[in-house]
């Protein structure tokens, strides 16, 4: 009799980009990317991240050490809110892309691949896609970065780990030497 190796469980990790930085630095914090790609693999089995944000040219080098650093990008195009419209006047605002429909999709179009899902955002736009995920027992967790997150998964409780919890190892942090330091020693 031929035994067949069991194929190891396949852990898809889909992240609102734009959730997880605005959360975090309106909670006084900056997320190190590199950190959470390995936090995800370590602690979750992640074995692919999907990083969902908006495509803004200026970005280039950003979108390229995201990918090295092991996401699998998808770029939305933006919008750019900030051109002067007749009806707006000068008045500048951001730019815009919604990665919400292509979160969405690509875990649908990705769910065949699978065993597991993560879903890295606290934004309630998703709760249709967790709901059917639970359903299907493909959710693994539900990642929102703080406290702050919709009700709606008020209903998914087991599922959720807020991801402010881990700050201290997910947090970017930059060293920037003081007037009169060398090699980390007062001169």
């Amino acid at each position: 009799m031929i035994r067949r190796r069991k194929k190891p469980a396949q852990v898809y990790a889909f992240i609102d980009s734009q959730n997880v930085n605005v959360s975090t630095q309106k909670h006084g914090w900056k997320m190190d990317w590199r950190k959470l790609r390995e936090f995800l693999k370590e602690k979750y089995g992640v074995t692919e991240a999907f990083m969902f944000i908006g495509y803004v040219p200026e970005n280039e080098e950003m979108y390229k050490q995201l990918h090295e650093s092991g996401y699998r990008i998808v770029l939305k195009p933006t919008y750019d809110l900030t051109r002067p419209r007749p009806e707006e006047g000068d008045e500048k605002k951001p730019i815009k892309g919604n990665v919400d429909a292509e979160l969405v999709l690509w875990a649908m179009k990705e769910l065949n691949h699978y065993s597991k899902a993560v879903i890295v955002s606290g934004d309630g736009d998703f709760y249709c896609l967790v709901e059917y995920l639970v359903q299907q027992k493909k959710l693994l967790k539900l990642l929102p970065p703080s406290q702050h997150y919709s009700g709606l998964y008020n209903a998914f409780d087991d599922y959720v780990e807020q991801l402010d919890k881990f700050r201290n190892d997910l947090q970017y942090r930059t060293f920037k030497r003081k007037k009169g330091q060398a090699n980390g020693k007062k001169t």
